[in-house]
């Protein structure tokens, strides 16, 4: 399947596209409202709650806006390659379960991203008011995986 094939498919079948998709992908991140979908071998993830999916796309955009500095960006709307988005995605959700749960901090693995998403809007009175500062210092820290080397 070309390229312009996949993203057609893809737009048709997953209308509410997960913004924290990648982390979902990678195994990294869970979420109740997650529905993965596979589209000619290819894995994607669809939102089954337009709510959470606006509430999480507003998330990533502060992420990715306030961990422009962190990820050495000239403009915090740049399109990022996919590494960094990775590393906006899990380490701000790392980073955002350890400002709201400190006895998991460390954690490599967020269990339920709605129900984190709810609790820092909660706790916090929205998300434009969480501790971006504290947030930043996960996606700046987060490392993939190392995988091993040569014996």
């Amino acid at each position: 399947m070309d390229e312009q094939a996949f993203q057609d498919a893809y737009r048709a079948t997953n209308p509410l596209a997960c913004p924290f998709e990648k982390a979902i992908l990678i195994c990294r991140c869970a979420c109740r409202e997650a529905q993965r979908v596979n589209i000619a071998e290819r894995d994607t993830v669809n939102c089954l709650d337009a709510q959470a999916q606006g509430d999480c796309s507003l998330l990533v955009g502060m992420l990715q806006h306030n961990a422009a500095f962190a990820l050495k960006l000239t403009h915090a709307d740049a399109v990022l390659p996919h590494a960094k988005v990775v590393k906006v995605q899990c380490g701000g959700l790392l980073g955002l379960q350890a400002a709201l749960q400190p006895e998991l901090a460390g954690e490599a693995r967020v269990e339920d991203i709605r129900g984190l998403v709810l609790e820092a809007q909660e706790r916090f009175g929205g998300l434009q008011e969480l501790p971006y500062s504290e947030i930043v210092r996960g996606i700046a820290g987060f490392e993939f995986r190392r995988r091993p080397g040569p014996k």
